[in-house]
């Protein structure tokens, strides 16, 4: 059974969204305390949080970072705040999906189903092909990490759904619907930004661990991973 942690201030809401996830077999729970969010996460172990934004003490933003620097769970934000730059900056501090509200249940269990099966289920990768290496760039699925030379670094689920994809086609131009179908349900409600937000986030990945530049903007046609970092 899937535990989904929910932080939402509105304890109304919040109590709904969880007996309604407990209907379709999710083990839900709700935060307690907004000061804790950290602590009460730790204890719980959710396999995924879903995320206000609006909070009291601190917003979404501060505890999907802090959530960030303890694991890579899944984090779908749900907010009443519809504009694009507050759903880009959700997704540049580590969010995985974002819903607006007012939304229908049916929606947000489509996103938790959707999410948890691209993580854990049957789009999940096989055990048994756990590790990709290319040119001394390993990629542990397992752990969503990447290292080379040594140098390793961990990546959020849709950053290294990402570079997974295009590793898999390195040298070779993936199209824009073909990174989007790895990781995104909906495809037709993402847009250009959101794209190139992760683009921006996964090359941010790859310089930590001493790769730069590999991931080319082929103009009209997608992205490109050059595999051009064993050249000095």
């Amino acid at each position: 059974m899937y535990k989904i942690y929910v932080v939402e201030d509105d304890r109304k809401m919040a109590s709904i969204i969880c007996q309604y996830l407990k209907k379709y077999g999710y083990d839900a729970h709700y935060a307690e305390d907004f000061d804790y969010v950290k602590q009460e996460f730790i204890q719980y172990r959710p396999d995924l949080v879903i995320l206000d934004i609006n909070l009291p003490s601190f917003d979404g933003f501060y505890w999907c970072r802090q959530i960030r620097g303890l694991s890579n769970v899944p984090i779908i934000f749900l907010s009443a705040r519809s504009g694009e730059m507050d759903q880009v900056f959700a997704i540049e501090n580590g969010g995985d999906d974002y819903i607006t509200k007012p939304f229908h249940l049916e929606v947000l269990l489509a996103k938790v189903k959707g999410v948890i099966r691209r993580t854990y289920g049957d789009y999940a990768i096989p055990s048994d092909h756990n590790v990709l290496e290319m040119d001394g760039l390993f990629l542990y699925r397992d752990k969503n990490i990447i290292e080379y030379n040594g140098e390793k670094t961990e990546c959020s689920p849709k950053e290294f759904r990402l570079l997974d994809c295009l590793a898999k086609k390195a040298d070779k131009i993936v199209s824009r619907d073909k990174l989007l179908e790895a990781i995104w349900d909906e495809i037709d409600l993402v847009d250009d930004n959101t794209l190139n937000v992760n683009i921006r986030r996964a090359r941010k990945r790859l310089d930590e661990i001493g790769i730069h530049d590999a991931i080319q903007t082929m103009r009209g046609q997608g992205y490109m991973l050059k595999k051009s970092w064993r050249q000095s």
